[in-house]
């Protein structure tokens, strides 16, 4: 696995409980560059005792070059084609925590695949938070573009199955909101304790 360690895995309480309910989904992480999606994604895992995986970092490993290297070097459409190959096929790893790039739910076949293998969580961040955090990484494609690609992208993050507001704040407290969340998605809130 080229993202990170298997985790101990949970063994009591409401992180068991949210794992034996995934049943081998993945949590998926969607949102822009800048949300959060591999930090909170990373102590998601760990929370849970799952593997995470950086869907970027993946894509990069298999091309033996950096995402900024892949646009310039092929272009876009080319990114794309290959982000979706790597996502369909780590969709069939859960359960884990999947961090996904900005733009890759863009794509039909990706979301559709991501509603039937996984539960999706747009980490939802403003603008400004957004900026702050992508300023610093000059690597990354696209950055300038954030304030054109929010609005195309956001009614497609709202499809996702739990949204988080991503703020400057702890990073505990976001997984605290998720670990509120996955399990009324997943229906455990309903069954009476035995």
């Amino acid at each position: 696995m080229v993202n990170g360690a298997i985790q101990k895995p949970a063994e009591s309480g409401p992180e068991l409980a949210v794992v034996r309910a995934l049943a081998g989904r993945s949590i998926v992480l969607v949102g822009m560059m800048g949300a959060g999606k591999s930090s909170i994604g990373r102590r998601l895992a760990s929370r849970l005792g799952i593997p995470f995986i950086d869907a970027d970092a993946e894509i990069e490993s298999a091309a033996g070059m950096t995402i900024s290297e892949i646009f310039e070097k092929h272009g876009e459409p080319y990114f794309r084609a290959g982000e979706a190959r790597v996502i369909a096929r780590l969709l069939d790893n859960g359960p884990q925590v999947l961090a996904t790039g900005g733009g890759s739910v863009m794509d039909p076949q990706t979301r559709a695949l991501i509603g039937q293998k996984g539960i999706s969580i747009w980490l939802k961040a403003d603008i400004d938070v957004l900026l702050k955090r992508t300023k610093r990484r000059n690597d990354r494609p696209l950055v300038e573009k954030i304030k054109d690609l929010l609005p195309v992208r956001e009614p497609i993050y709202a499809q996702a199955d739990i949204i988080i507001q991503s703020r400057d704040e702890p990073h505990d407290t976001i997984i605290d909101e998720i670990m509120g969340e996955l399990p009324k998605r997943l229906g455990l809130r309903a069954e009476k304790p035995s």
